[in-house]
């Protein structure tokens, strides 16, 4: 009988599909329904500490007063986070699959307490996301990084729950990024974040977003680096995202040697059975390929495993292009 079930930040999920954080978790009944639908964890909509920010200056214009804006910022600051930890609380009552909540931070600073109230209204891990476009042109890389280490160090000393960095991919040494988190202790990561993207508009001259929604071909930068940094950095967990469509993108995950696979914009395009979906197509192959468990093929094919991991490390397109003139 086929037994799906891994293990991921030290949580046992039926199977490795998790649902991102989107809009597609924000609410008890679309957690509800991600549920019916087999994932195996979801990933709540996160709460962005820049968006409470905004909103809380964007009230405060037009007083003089220190007080009104320091009312204003509380008020709205923590009417959010309660409407938060609520949803925690009710989608832990309500489903009985992994519940992790998800941050989006700009500093190291401002949601350790946070994390500790996520911790107490029952969540069962948790999801950060740091990222600080590195704007000073005279400002040190490592100033940038350890931020992540600044906050990953008082989580540590706050939190009992798991946690896990979703990371972009625009680190100048991302192998040695994610070993000094693993050497102080950071349990996961998560391969890697979808930002906001800007694109101009020529004709009205106007800046506007990029396509939000990933597609099938953007699983290729993921999949290299999951499968270099499972091989390079133990024992930390690694949840591969982005690009992940169907069940053969979410095969070639694990076969890289990720524990788990984030899905989200397929989700979007094709509605929650699609999850149903990407089940059913990986216990199909399982079969074919005579696999019982997870861990019977999860890494047969990461970067210490191949006879030639110089695969993963080729950048140019040598042997296809060089005799196209």
């Amino acid at each position: 009988m086929l037994n799906l079930e891994t293990n991921y930040l030290g949580l046992k999920l039926r199977n490795p599909i998790i649902v991102s954080s989107s809009g597609l978790s924000s609410s008890i009944e679309k957690i509800k329904k991600i549920e019916e639908n087999g994932a195996g964890a979801v990933v709540l909509k996160s709460l962005f500490e820049e968006q409470i920010n905004y909103e809380a200056m964007t009230l405060a214009k037009g007083t003089d007063y220190p007080e009104a804006m320091d009312y204003v910022n509380y008020y709205i600051r923590n009417n959010s986070v309660e409407q938060y930890l609520k949803l925690i609380r009710q989608a832990k009552q309500e489903v009985s699959i992994p519940i992790f909540a998800s941050i989006n931070c700009i500093s190291s600073s401002q949601w350790v307490d946070f994390a500790r109230q996520i911790e107490e209204a029952g969540a069962d891990g948790l999801e950060v996301n740091v990222f600080v476009l590195p704007l000073d042109k005279n400002a040190r890389g490592e100033v940038y990084e350890n931020i992540y280490f600044e906050l990953a160090d008082k989580l540590k000393k706050t939190i009992r729950i798991p946690f896990a960095f979703k990371l972009g991919s625009n680190f100048s040494n991302l192998v040695g990024f994610v070993e000094r988190l693993n050497a102080v202790d950071v349990p996961g990561v998560v391969l890697f974040n979808r930002f906001y993207e800007p694109d101009i508009d020529v004709n009205r001259m106007k800046f506007t977003a990029a396509e939000v929604f990933s597609s099938p071909a953007d699983i290729r930068l993921s999949l290299r680096w999951v499968g270099i940094i499972s091989s390079k950095v133990q024992p930390i967990h690694i949840a591969a995202s982005t690009g992940v469509h169907d069940g053969k993108a979410a095969i070639k995950q694990l076969l890289a040697g990720a524990e788990a696979v984030q899905v989200c914009s397929t989700l979007y395009k094709n509605g929650f059975v699609q999850i149903h979906n990407i089940l059913e197509e990986m216990k199909e192959w399982m079969k074919a390929q005579e696999f019982d468990t997870i861990e019977d093929f999860r890494g047969r094919l990461s970067y210490s495993k191949l006879e030639d991991p110089l695969i993963y490390e080729r950048s140019q397109f040598m042997r296809y292009f060089s005799s196209i003139e």
